[in-house]
């Protein structure tokens, strides 16, 4: 009897260690939005991958090979910081492209559990997103998706690179950049 009981402790003590060792979970944004305007109109103006002026959050782009997979474009984010991102895929007749985050700057350093920690200018790891658009008749749907972690990879991660702060952030620059896509387009 003393074996079992001591076996099921061991058990139940393992359990739980491996519980509450896990890391980042991926998180998902998608943002949608309707606007009153054509397709085409929308379409034409996000479709340049190194053409960011319709998003409020960035002063200026970057880019080195326009529309072509692989290109690169550098975020100059109206604060300072810089993102740098890689175009994955562009397709026109679908009226959409996806891109990966490759590089961000420092926002601040923070000390977390002894350690200096860099916060990027995005709290975020491993991001990935896709913007689409389309046409319902006279009327645009516009879809931002988002596939990313929190920026602090280790487990017990500080306030402002856990999950609650990389989801605050991307919901705040998807819905900043749509909100701001449908003002341009229904002028």
């Amino acid at each position: 009897m003393k074996k079992i009981i001591l076996f099921i402790s061991a058990l139940l003590f393992f359990f739980t260690s491996v519980v509450n060792a896990h890391g980042p979970v991926r998180q998902k944004t998608e943002e949608e939005i309707t606007i009153n305007a054509p397709a085409d109109k929308v379409w034409n103006i996000i479709k340049d991958f190194g053409d960011m002026s319709w998003h409020p959050g960035i002063k200026s782009v970057t880019v080195d090979k326009g529309n072509e997979k692989g290109s690169v474009r550098v975020l100059t984010l109206a604060d300072g910081g810089t993102i740098t991102e890689e175009l994955k895929k562009h397709d026109d007749k679908k009226m959409s492209y996806a891109y990966k985050i490759t590089e961000m700057s420092t926002a601040k350093t923070i000390t977390h559990a002894g350690a200096e920690e860099k916060v990027p200018v995005l709290p975020v790891d491993n991001y990935a997103a896709s913007i689409e658009v389309k046409g319902k008749g006279d009327t645009s749907v516009v879809t931002w998706k988002a596939a990313y972690y929190r920026a602090y990879m280790n487990n017990n991660p500080p306030e402002e690179m856990n999950e609650a702060a990389a989801n605050t952030a991307v919901t705040a620059v998807l819905k900043a950049g749509l909100d701001n896509l449908k003002a341009l387009a229904e002028k």
